[in-house]
């Protein structure tokens, strides 16, 4: 049956409808382009070793930036960026307490510019750097405050009294002795180690980087973060023990910075604790995984070293910052010997977490893990438990059975010791 003829009339109108729609469909990303980059969402890191400022925005945003003594403020003017609800909110983004930022605010300095003005509490070295989209992240310009002089954590260690240790043929005096006793009471018999030994914690990921983010909504960052302080508390109870983190707090650390910080404080050990995830959800069990000079063990090994990597483009690096100190950090030949002693670390601290849940394998792994890489401290990095498992993302949740792991670590470590005694270390602080 052949189609009904339209009216003239009605068929124009109908083509010049078309042709509007077409029109729209071509001028709107025309316009969206014009009107530039719209910040989406600004979000804060405050922590001692420096603040970020993170702006999201849905295209790359051109900027320029200059300093203002007396008082000292960073102003940072972005490029074809308009006014909007997120930017007017900024002030309400900072905390009192933060360490180096007293007010953040932004106002329009001239059409198409947006001004950015940071009061600050003391002078600062600032990184401003803008970074590509990644994983769940659109365009981002991060703002990230450092202080002018950088807190040397070694002299932060030894201005701690409670922290300097005895010269081993030192007795303690009458006011140390109760300290002393008390101590050896909750861990009776002689020291493991007859001197005072330091051991990194290194909560993975933090800030910026989430980590895995299990099915409950449980973010990586926030179990290892948990577990690293409680490990830390059960360790600074230890005769002649001492523990130093990474982060205390949620921010982003990069990986070779934590290579960096376990070595600036003379660390004996390098523990970095993770929560495991997998496209399966029925994967489970805890690992321990330590540098290979010659490939990974496995398959899974080698995907988990690469995602683990991956963290400084999530977290966020300034990768146009070149330190040399850091890089020497990672270009230690000889890292045999290192290695072996990490094994012998990993097999200890797996056997005693055979003790509290299920092992995804039942031997030490290896991969190229990059936070691993110091060349003279023993190194692994723990998986705790897959928190892509719903199950094991509960149990990770729990404080019982974070305590729990965190003892099995401590167990592991005291039998490494018991072992490998340390050697005497050098008096003088590495200068690296």
């Amino acid at each position: 049956m052949p189609e009904p003829m339209l009216p003239d009339r009605t068929r124009r109108d109908l083509l010049r409808f078309a042709a509007g729609a077409s029109l729209v469909l071509l001028v709107t990303p025309l316009a969206r382009a014009a009107r530039g980059p719209s910040v989406l969402a600004v979000r804060v890191w405050p922590a001692a070793d420096y603040t970020r400022v993170t702006l999201e925005s849905d295209a790359s945003v051109k900027f320029s930036q200059f300093t203002v003594k007396n008082p000292e403020r960073l102003v940072v003017d972005l490029e074809g960026v308009e006014l909007n609800g997120v930017l007017e909110g900024l002030s309400g983004k900072i905390a009192a307490d933060d360490p180096y930022i007293k007010l953040l605010r932004a106002g329009r300095f001239k059409p198409g510019v947006v001004r950015l003005v940071m009061e600050l509490k003391t002078e600062v070295a600032p990184q401003v750097f803008v970074l590509a989209p990644v994983g769940e992240y659109g365009h981002r310009l991060v703002l990230d405050v450092y202080p002018a002089t950088a807190p040397d954590p070694l002299l932060a260690l030894i201005e701690k009294k409670e922290l300097q240790p005895l010269p081993l043929d030192e007795k303690p005096g009458p006011a140390e002795a109760p300290q002393q006793a008390a101590a050896e009471q909750k861990r009776p018999g002689r020291p493991v180690v007859d001197r005072l030994v330091t051991i990194t914690l290194d909560p993975g990921h933090g800030g910026e980087d989430p980590g895995a983010v299990g099915r409950g909504g449980s973010h990586e960052k926030n179990v290892t973060l948990a577990v690293a302080k409680r490990l830390k508390a059960k360790i600074d109870a230890e005769p002649n023990m001492r523990a130093v983190l990474t982060r205390d707090s949620d921010f982003f650390v990069p990986l070779q910075m934590r290579v960096h910080k376990a070595r600036r404080v003379q660390s004996d050990l390098f523990v970095s604790i993770h929560a495991d995830a997998f496209i399966k959800p029925d994967a489970r069990g805890a690992s321990v995984f330590v540098l290979s000079e010659n490939g990974a063990t496995s398959s899974a090994a080698r995907w988990l070293a690469n995602k683990e990597n991956s963290a400084d483009l999530i977290g966020g690096v300034n990768f146009g910052t070149k330190d040399p100190m850091l890089a020497r950090t990672l270009l230690d030949l000889s890292q045999t010997a290192t290695i072996n002693d990490s094994l012998k670390l990993g097999k200890a601290v797996l056997g005693e977490l055979d003790r509290v849940g299920d092992l995804h394998k039942p031997h030490v792994e290896q991969a190229g893990f990059a936070v691993l890489k110091a060349p003279d401290i023993p190194s692994i990095l723990v998986e705790t438990a897959f928190i892509s498992n719903p199950e094991e993302e509960r149990r990770l949740n729990d404080e019982a059975y974070q305590d729990r792991l965190a003892e099995a670590v401590l167990s592991g470590i005291r039998k490494y010791f018991k072992l490998n005694p340390p050697l005497a270390k050098s008096k003088m602080a590495r200068l690296d």
